[in-house]
């Protein structure tokens, strides 16, 4: 299981699309009225439905956190700092993880944003069934200095979603449903009031936090995360867990091939095929 494309509804798509073009570098692979589909190479990564009427998701509602994305290497990550100084954008953070390295930002209408790169496996630390993580300051300076000095205006082909990091109102519910019905496993506990869940030994396919007291889903149809997508590797794994959502009271529909649910704090997901 993987993170797919995550799809945002925005008050002013023209300016938050400028954004994720120039800023991030994704390419637009598809428009269509209301809609736009950008990503890396020929994969969508993010959608922007445009709502202009929408209201903007209240500050204690649940919803998302950041998206991540995820860049091959960490010249690539460079790149991406360069264009993001380039365009005169400010950044909200710069983390070292000891899993990775990490820059923050938002787009124009407040959605969260990390872009990030992996440090490979083999040094990754880990403390029994939990990887072993903290938010330790970046070295930006040496960051910078290794990017190419006129990055190019796409990031690079092989950027995907990395993670979802997700406001919900209660982490044991959290984890009942990504873990005890989707199967993730849980491979951190160490932040105060967060959760992070991965399939196949990866750090966090989706985090999980309360540290905004969420108070409930937003109003139907407001601004902010309309659905995120966990990829699986055949019909018959996005059939089980299909299955294991019914079985478990969750509310289970069907669109063009995906399953779609919500989470315990009202959080659309789509499982589709990888």
């Amino acid at each position: 299981m993987a993170v797919g494309r995550v799809a945002l509804t925005v008050r002013d798509g023209a300016r938050v699309g400028d954004f994720y073009e120039r800023v991030l570098g994704l390419e637009p692979l598809a428009r269509e009225p209301g809609r736009l589909s950008l990503g890396a190479g020929e994969t969508t990564l993010v959608e922007l439905y445009e709502a202009p009427d929408a209201r903007p998701r209240p500050p204690r509602a649940t919803g998302l956190f950041h998206l991540a994305l995820l860049v091959p290497d960490r010249a690539e990550l460079a790149a991406s700092l360069r264009r993001i100084v380039a365009q005169r954008w400010p950044l909200s953070g710069a983390s070292d993880h000891l899993v990775s390295e990490a820059l923050y930002l938002a787009d124009p209408e407040g959605n969260g944003i990390e872009v990030y790169r992996d440090r490979p496996r083999a040094e990754w630390r880990r403390d029994g069934d939990e990887v072993a993580m903290a938010t330790l300051p970046l070295d930006v300076d040496t960051l910078f200095a290794e990017g190419p000095e006129r990055p190019a205006a796409r990031t690079a082909p092989g950027a995907r979603i990395g993670h979802v990091h997700l406001d919900v109102a209660d982490l044991a519910t959290t984890e009942r449903f990504y873990a005890g019905v989707l199967g993730l496993d849980v491979t951190a506990r160490g932040y105060p009031g967060a959760l992070f869940l991965a399939a196949g030994g990866y750090h966090h396919h989706v985090g999980a936090n309360t540290w905004r007291r969420s108070a409930g889903p937003p109003p139907a149809g407001a601004a902010g995360l309309r659905w995120f997508e966990l990829t699986l590797p055949t019909d018959a794994a996005r059939d089980a867990a299909a299955d294991a959502l019914a079985a478990s009271g969750v509310a289970v529909q069907r669109d063009r091939g995906a399953v779609v649910a919500r989470d315990p704090a009202g959080i659309a997901l789509r499982l589709a095929l990888a």
